[in-house]
């Protein structure tokens, strides 16, 4: 329901802020267009892996129907398990490579049998991460675990035998990170089969923290870190005559052994790649004793590696039930949530095979169920994959699939939020540009063709340090981001989409407040301005408030009970709809955008107001207008330019005028029971204008004007 207000107060109330007017001014030239796009294929919203338990409560017909409310139209299936370090079973039902011993590399059955409501996550025993971008709770290193009968193996399928290249071209490496300098002059590996004929032992030399911070300084090989015949075993390497301060060391294979490890001889992958059972690092005494400085431990205290990659052998005995439900397929595209369109589907590509991704695809094929994208692996930038080894996989998954199906769309690499260009260790030729490389390396290969789309996430705001003055920079990040990855070599006939997008990675309470719909409506309106393809809230489904550093909030637009009932929308829920009902026509009919700016700013020269502009089909001009100041209304004029000349308008006749802002809602932090009041409803009233008209924008408002321009 909307509030209505009658036709003569409403032009009392806004010709009332005449006396103190600004201007919005439109460049609605024609050829001006900065983007074009349909409302049905760019406004979507991301079903992610869900709670265990909660997955038929949340796809029930009475959650849905108060979810679809929001207005987002397509769909995109989040695919989480990569993140945990943990092979998918997207179908519970298929086959081993190990059949009797159930175990080896799995690939789910591509024939449809009973219906798919669940799946989940088998995390992977031969990892070498104690942490990532996705693992920062729960899981371990197996080699710094103390058991020599565990190990370390990486992924098979970047060694020759299936990128079609040499193994140098791919080395794989492990880093160990000591947590502050120490003085170390040797190491110690109990080698795995297959085992690392050549390696290199390095140390970080430079500021910084080499994973984060991989352009402040170089690896470089201790003197007698070279290794150029290596036999396996446990061995012990001195590494300089005197001892060198540091805290980062790095193993970098490049020849492999080829000798089998422990799962046998019969499947060519376990005789493919690199394994170390257990590390030990630090220095020797004058009597030659090894002193460890490394803290085994089967856990998160255990000292912290990282990784190249990681096998994806594992076994039944590991799933994790627990772990959380990735929705299973014939649930997900039957329960409504999908609206019906073709949904944006993933492949488990750094943790999977190729033969259990297109046995994937072919399934939902074969249940006729609509495909829009399909997206490669899930943040290889968060599992620090370098690009030319997610370029390898790439390759393979895409000649699969594309077996499957010529027609699919594949892209990728869905890159975890970032506000800049993502930068690794130099090349031989110094490129650091994360996409730029792999950009490189499908053009290397001719197969730039198999990236039909370029695939992102955004979370722009520090979680602990989201203040209101934020708010202010999202245009500004957004529009620099899409730019970076133009400047980067992305094809400018390859769409970028932003397939998960929220305020931050962690929780706080500007997520249900009035500043995450003002976020909201400035995100997506400058990401379409600045040429996006399509973009995806992040969560659709409602879940209970959770604890953040900064708060109480939800990634949901509505907050859920404990038992997934729907609670209470968020202002991110009242601004969906502001967009996805009022700022532009429903539909797939095309939308125009041009360019729209401001002059109303504050004494220190921030943007109080943002407008974005559509041409809708129905041949009228839509605005979607933000008012960012929590403490001043606002009173504007729009200015809609028309020709080079500087000739302008403005609306004409009525005009509807929609508004959200702090007067239709306010949240009261009262930990997990916070609540809105007011929590709407959205505020209508039709407005009779011409071009002197000025309109009200509330403070803390977001207000979408739609209306016909002067002949």
């Amino acid at each position: 329901m909307f509030r209505e207000c009658a036709f003569s107060i409403c032009t009392l109330l806004f010709l009332a802020f005449s006396s103190d007017s600004q201007t919005i001014r439109v460049d609605a030239i024609p050829g001006h267009e900065a983007n074009s796009f349909r409302p049905e294929r760019a406004f979507g919203a991301g079903v992610d892996r869900l709670p265990f338990g909660a997955t038929d409560h949340l796809l029930s017909e009475t959650v849905l129907k108060k979810v679809l409310e929001a207005g987002w139209q397509t769909v995109t299936y989040r695919q989480n398990t990569e993140l945990h370090v943990e092979a998918w079973h997207w179908n519970p039902q298929g086959r081993w490579s190990d059949p009797a011993g159930k175990r080896g590399y799995f690939s789910g059955s591509a024939t449809p049998t009973e219906m798919i409501r669940h799946s989940y996550g088998y995390p992977l025993p031969h990892r070498g991460f104690t942490r990532n971008n996705g693992t920062e709770r729960g899981g371990y290193s197996r080699l710094t675990d103390g058991d020599a009968g565990t190990y370390w193996k990486s992924n098979p399928y970047l060694t020759k035998a299936f990128t079609g290249e040499d193994d140098a071209l791919h080395p794989q490496w492990v880093i160990v990170d000591l947590e502050e300098k120490q003085d170390v002059d040797a190491i110690r590996i109990t080698w795995g089969e297959p085992f690392a004929k050549t390696y290199y032992v390095q140390f970080w030399k430079g500021s910084g923290d080499p994973i984060k911070q991989p352009t402040a300084g170089i690896w470089q090989t201790f003197p007698s870190g070279a290794i150029l015949a290596g036999s396996g075993g446990d061995v012990t390497i001195p590494l300089s005559r005197s001892t060198v301060q540091v805290r980062f060391v790095r193993i970098s294979m490049t020849e492999s052994s080829n000798t089998c490890d422990d799962h046998g001889s019969s499947d060519r992958r376990n005789c493919a790649g690199y394994a170390i059972r257990e590390l030990y690092l630090g220095s020797k005494d004058q009597a030659g004793e090894f002193h460890d400085a490394i803290r085994h431990e089967a856990g998160p205290e255990q000292t912290a590696t990282y990784c190249s990659s990681v096998d994806p052998w594992h076994s039944a005995s590991d799933l994790n039930e627990k772990g959380g439900d990735q929705t299973g397929f014939d649930l997900f595209y039957t329960s409504g949530v999908t609206r019906g369109l073709p949904a944006m589907v993933p492949v488990a590509m750094l943790y999977g095979t190729p033969e259990n991704s297109a046995a994937e695809i072919s399934y939902l094929e074969t249940r006729k169920y609509p495909i829009s994208y399909i997206e490669m692996g899930e943040e290889p930038d968060g599992q620090f994959m370098l690009p030319e080894d997610y370029g390898a996989l790439y390759l393979q998954w895409a000649t699969a699939l594309h077996k499957v199906d010529p027609a699919l769309k594949l892209g990728g690499p869905v890159f975890e939020g970032v506000n800049q260009d993502i930068e690794v260790w130099p090349d031989a030729q110094g490129r650091v540009s994360w996409l730029g490389r792999f950009i490189d390396y499908l053009k290397s290969h001719n197969r730039l063709a198999d990236l039909a789309f370029f695939s992102f996430e955004h979370y722009p705001f520090e979680p602990c340090n989201t203040t209101w003055s934020s708010l202010y920079e999202e245009p500004k990040l957004m529009m620099h981001i899409l730019q970076v990855w133009r400047e980067d070599g992305l094809p400018e006939n390859a769409p970028m989409f932003d397939t998960e997008t929220n305020i931050s990675w962690n929780l706080n309470q500007s997520f249900v407040d009035i500043f995450g719909g003002l976020w909201v409506a400035d995100s997506i309106g400058s990401f379409l301005t600045g040429g996006g393809g399509g973009t995806y809230f992040f969560h659709y489904l409602p879940l209970p408030l959770g604890r953040g550093c900064g708060g109480w909030g939800t990634f949901s637009m509505q907050v859920a009970t404990p038992d997934y009932r729907v609670k209470s929308a968020t202002a991110e829920f009242f601004a969906s709809q502001m967009i996805a009902k009022e700022w532009v026509q429903p539909g797939d009919g095309l939308h125009k955008v041009f360019r729209a700016s401001s002059d109303v700013a504050d004494a220190a020269g921030n943007r109080m107001v943002t407008a974005y502009a559509v041409l809708r089909p129905n041949n009228k001009w839509s605005l979607l207008i933000v008012n960012r100041d929590h403490e001043n209304d606002h009173g504007v004029k729009i200015a809609f330019q028309q020709s080079d000349k500087g000739t302008s308008t403005g609306f004409s006749g009525p005009v509807r005028r929609v508004t959200f802002g702090s007067a239709q809602y306010k949240w009261h932090a009262d930990g997990p029971n916070g609540y809105p009041e007011p929590d709407g409803p959205l505020a209508v009233s039709m407005v009779a204008s011409d071009r002197e008209t000025v309109y009200a924008l509330p403070k803390a408002s977001i207000t979408v004007l739609t209306g016909s321009l002067e002949r």
